[in-house]
C-alpha cells in the first residue's frame, strides 16, 4: 500500500512538472522548424503539429492570456519549444522596425515626380488666401477667426503638370508644425505683406526653410493696398541675406495679391521652372513610404490621416504601418474629396482604416506582408508603452523630490485636441509659459476625445486636462466630476493660454493685504474665571467676524493686536455679527478690556494679481 501510494505521488509530481517551462517530454525526438516574425499561436500548432488548444492551455499555466490569432514573441515561442522538445530558428527578415525609407533606389528606376511646395509666412499675409485662390475654393472661411489652425495638403495642376501645396499656420504657437512641413517639402514659398513688411513669424520661415536646406521664393503680397511699400520689404529681407535676383542675388522674388490673383501664375511659373532645375525623381515602382501630415479621429470615420506619399505608389488595399498604428487602407480619397485607388509620389490622400490616430509627422511604410506589418506595429506600440511608463514614473518620483527639496511649483497639463497638429501646437505653447516659480509640464498632448484614461492619469497626478475643439460624454464628465478633475473646453489656442496664465498665477506665492471689516464698541464687561473677560459690544460699523484679527484701541491709540477669542450673541456662538446687533466676544489671551474700548477687525485677503 505504501509502495503505491509512494507511485502515486511520483505520478503527480511529473504531471505538475509539465507547465513548468523547464520540462522536456522524454523518449521523444527532437523536430526542426523555422518561423517568420508575428507567427500566431494558430500558425505555430500547425507548424509544430499540436492543437492551437494545448499551446493556449500551456501558455494559461505560465500566467499568458492568448487566442488563436494572437502574435507570439520570440521568448514565448522557445518556452513552447521547450515544451514540446522542438528545435526552432527564426527566420531572418529585413529590419522593418525603421519606416523610413532606407533603400537606395537604382537611377533608371526614377521618375519625374510632383514638386512639394510649402506656404510659409506671417499670421494674416495671406498664405491660405493665396491657396484659396489657386484651388478656387474657400478654405479661408471655414477657420476659425481667419487664422488657419490645421495643416492641408492640396494638389493642383499649372500648365498640365502637378503641384503639390502644403498650407501651413502662421501664429507662432505652430512653429513645430511649420518645422515639419519643410522638412517634408521641395520647394518654400514666404509670403510677405507689402503694407507690413518682415514680421517674427517671417524670420522663423525662413529659418525652418534654410534648416532644411530648401529654396526659397519671396511672394510679396497685398500690392495693391494704397499703404503697399515693396522696395521696404526688400530691404528687410535683403539684411536676413535673401537678395533678389534684380539686385544680382540668388533668390526669386515676385508680386502678388492673392486676392485678385495679380501676379500668381507668375509665381506658379517660378515654382515650376525651380522643381525643373531640382530634377525631383521619385520610384513609382515599389512599397510606398511617407509622412503624416495631418491626422485627427472623426467620429463617423474612426482614425482618419492625411498621407504625402514621397516615394512608391501607394494602393488603396495596402497594409501599412505609421508610427505605432498598423491599417489596412479600407477607403483612400483625394484633396478634393474623390475616391482614388492609387496615389504616386508627391500625392496627398486621406486614409481610412488606422487602429490608432497617428502622430502628425510619423514617417509610414507600406508592407508587403501583413503579418510582418501587424507584428512591427506591435512591437512599436509596446516599445512605446514601456518608454512612457518609465518616463513619467521617473519624472514623477523626480518632480516629487524636487518639489520637496527645493519647493518647486508645478502645473501638469494634459491636452487633447480634435488633429494631432493642435495638440503639439498648443503643448508648445503652454510649456513656453513656464518661468521660475511655476513649471508646466505636460504628460500628454494626443488627438482624440477626452477619455477615461485621461481622467485616470489626471486623477495620479492632479493634472489639469484641456480640449481643444474636443468635448467629453457625459460618462467621462461624471467621472471627472467624481474625481473633481478640471477639464477646460476651448476652440481658440489664445483663450486657452490666457486661462492658463491666469491658472499660474494663483500658483504664484499668494499676496495679501489687511482689509478693516468693521468696529465695535464695549459697553459691558462680565468676568468669568475659566473663560476671561467677556466684552459685551455694540457692532457699529461693518461685521465682526468669527476668528477674525483684531485691535483694542483706547482713546485712539492701539493698546493691543490679536485674535478673537470667541464671538456670541446671547448664549449662541455664531460667525459673524452686523452692524446695529449686539454681541458678546473675548480676546485670545487678554483680558485688560475697558468699557468704552473700540475693538476693531481685520483680516488679510489675497490681492489678484
Amino acid at each position: 500500500m505504501t509502495n503505491k501510494k509512494a507511485n502515486n505521488k511520483r505520478k503527480r509530481n511529473n504531471s505538475n512538472k509539465k507547465y513548468s517551462g523547464n520540462y522536456v517530454r522524454k523518449n521523444q525526438a527532437a523536430k526542426d522548424c523555422t518561423y517568420q516574425e508575428g507567427i500566431t499561436v494558430k500558425e505555430l500548432a500547425e507548424k509544430i503539429n499540436k492543437s492551437p488548444a494545448d499551446i493556449i492551455k500551456f501558455l494559461f499555466m505560465l500566467g499568458k492570456m492568448y487566442t488563436v490569432n494572437t502574435s507570439l514573441d520570440d521568448e514565448t515561442i522557445e518556452l513552447i519549444a521547450l515544451e514540446y522538445n522542438i528545435n526552432i530558428t527564426k527566420e531572418e527578415t529585413e529590419d522593418s522596425d525603421s519606416l523610413e525609407d532606407d533603400i537606395v533606389d537604382n537611377p533608371e528606376d526614377l521618375e519625374a515626380r510632383a514638386p512639394i511646395v510649402t506656404i510659409m509666412g506671417h499670421v494674416d499675409h495671406g498664405k491660405t488666401t493665396l491657396l484659396d485662390f489657386i484651388r478656387k475654393t474657400n478654405v479661408t472661411a471655414g477657420e476659425f477667426g481667419g487664422i488657419t489652425q490645421h495643416i492641408g495638403a492640396y494638389q493642383t495642376n499649372v500648365h498640365g503638370q502637378k503641384v503639390t501645396f502644403l498650407d501651413t499656420p502662421g501664429h507662432e504657437a505652430f512653429t513645430a508644425m511649420r518645422s515639419r512641413g519643410a522638412k517634408m517639402t521641395d520647394i518654400v514659398v514666404v509670403i510677405v505683406a507689402a503694407d507690413d513688411g518682415v514680421m517674427p513669424q517671417t524670420k522663423e520661415a525662413i529659418d525652418h526653410a534654410r534648416a532644411a536646406d530648401v529654396p526659397i521664393i519671396i511672394a510679396i503680397n497685398k500690392i495693391d493696398k494704397h499703404n503697399a511699400n515693396v522696395d521696404k520689404v526688400y530691404n528687410e529681407l535683403a539684411d536676413y541675406g535673401l537678395i533678389p535676383e534684380e539686385w544680382g542675388g540668388d533668390t526669386m522674388f515676385t508680386k502678388i495679391s492673392a486676392k485678385s490673383g495679380e501676379g500668381v501664375q507668375t509665381l506658379l511659373e517660378m515654382i515650376l521652372l525651380l522643381s525643373e532645375v531640382l530634377e525631383l525623381k521619385a520610384n513609382p515602382d515599389k512599397l510606398a513610404t511617407g509622412t503624416v501630415v495631418e491626422a485627427k479621429l472623426d467620429r463617423g470615420r474612426g482614425p482618419v490621416a492625411t498621407l504625402l506619399v514621397q516615394n512608391g505608389t501607394l494602393d488603396s488595399s495596402d497594409c501599412l504601418v505609421v508610427g505605432t498604428a498598423f491599417c489596412r487602407i479600407r477607403k483612400m480619397t483625394d484633396d478634393k474629396g474623390k475616391e482614388i485607388k492609387t496615389a504616386k509620389p508627391s500625392t496627398p490622400v486621406e486614409i481610412i482604416g488606422l487602429s490608432d490616430v497617428p502622430e502628425a509627422g510619423d514617417h509610414f511604410k507600406v508592407f508587403a506582408d501583413e503579418k510582418r506589418a501587424r507584428a512591427v506595429a506591435d512591437r512599436r506600440t509596446q516599445a512605446k508603452l514601456e518608454l512612457e511608463r518609465r518616463t513619467i514614473g521617473l519624472s514623477l518620483d523626480d518632480i516629487a523630490t524636487r518639489i520637496k527639496e527645493g519647493d518647486l511649483k508645478q502645473l501638469d497639463i494634459i491636452i487633447k485636441a480634435d488633429v494631432a497638429g493642435s495638440a503639439e501646437a498648443v503643448q508648445s505653447s503652454m510649456e513656453k509659459l513656464s518661468n521660475e516659480e511655476v513649471k508646466i509640464r505636460v504628460l500628454r498632448a494626443a488627438a482624440g476625445g477626452i477619455t477615461e484614461s485621461d481622467i485616470m492619469l489626471a486623477t495620479t497626478s492632479n493634472a489639469i486636462i484641456y480640449g481643444f475643439n474636443v468635448r467629453p460624454n457625459a460618462t467621462v464628465k461624471r467621472m471627472a466630476e467624481d474625481n473633481n478633475i478640471s477639464i477646460r473646453l476651448h476652440n481658440i489656442i489664445y483663450k486657452a493660454l490666457e486661462e492658463l496664465e491666469s491658472i499660474m498665477k494663483g500658483m504664484l506665492a499668494p499676496v495679501y493685504e489687511e482689509v478693516v471689516l468693521g468696529q465695535a464698541t464695549v459697553r459691558q464687561l462680565f468676568k468669568v474665571s475659566r473663560i476671561g473677560t467677556i466684552a459685551g459690544c455694540m457692532v457699529d460699523d461693518g461685521i465682526i467676524k468669527n476668528n477674525c484679527g483684531v485691535r483694542l484701541i483706547r482713546n485712539g491709540v492701539v493698546i493691543y493686536t490679536g485674535k478673537l477669542g470667541s464671538l456670541q450673541r446671547f448664549k449662541d456662538n455664531v460667525r459673524e455679527v452686523k452692524a446695529g446687533y449686539e454681541c458678546g466676544l473675548t480676546i485670545e489671551r487678554y483680558n485688560d478690556i475697558k468699557i468704552d474700548d473700540i475693538i476693531e477687525a481685520f483680516e488679510d485677503q489675497e490681492v489678484t494679481e
